[in-house]
């Protein structure tokens, strides 16, 4: 079957939910970054139905995912999945409200987190909303289980990890980090807001 589950995306959907629900504009489309099995994209386009989800990734297998689980939802604000590799600039998208990007900076290079910002600033507008969701390092320091949980990331791949957040706000160029939000399984959101159209060459 197309159709995978996510285990975390059903116990994560509604605090991440109640976090965009004050973080997302009124209308618009929001793009979503690394869209995994396409359960989020459901939840939350059911969620806010006032705002065009636009789910993406760049792996065929989630694509062949979201495309299911949005044809059994039937949802009218719910688009079509679009392939989206961060690192493939500029992005397929003409514009958005807002960009969603959950659990992808963990399971990625850290080339990924660069583009992923870059891109986001490029296509969104002074106060638009760009929200991050994963486990962080805070000034160094980590959960003991997003350490353990770190070590068996970097067996699969070395450069994938937690990251700090500190680095990540400085590689943010254009954003400023407007919320962060402690969240279960000792993850945070992070809302994240354009304030300049200028980025460094």
């Amino acid at each position: 079957m197309a159709k995978q589950h996510a285990a975390a995306a059903a116990r994560n959907q509604t605090p991440i939910g109640d976090v965009l629900a004050h973080a997302l504009p009124d209308a618009g489309t929001v793009l979503e970054i690394a869209s995994g099995s396409g359960e989020h994209a459901v939840a939350f386009a059911s969620r806010f139905p006032h705002l065009l989800w636009q789910p993406s990734d760049h792996d065929e297998r989630a694509l062949a995912s979201i495309s299911a689980w949005g044809q059994e939802a039937r949802l009218g604000n719910l688009l079509p999945p679009i392939a989206l590799d961060v690192e493939a600039q500029p992005w397929p998208v003409a514009s958005a409200a807002a960009v969603v990007c959950i659990n992808m900076i963990h399971i990625s290079p850290w080339s990924a987190s660069l583009a992923l910002l870059r891109g986001a600033a490029e296509l969104l507008a002074p106060g638009a909303p760009l929200l991050l969701y994963g486990p962080f390092r805070i000034d160094g320091v980590t959960a003991p289980s997003n350490v353990e949980f770190e070590l068996w990331l970097r067996a699969r791949d070395p450069r994938f990890g937690v990251r700090e957040l500190r680095e990540l706000q400085a590689a943010a160029e254009g954003f400023l980090l407007a919320e962060m939000h402690a969240m279960p399984a000792n993850n945070h959101s992070l809302v994240f807001r354009r304030v300049s159209t200028e980025i460094a060459g």
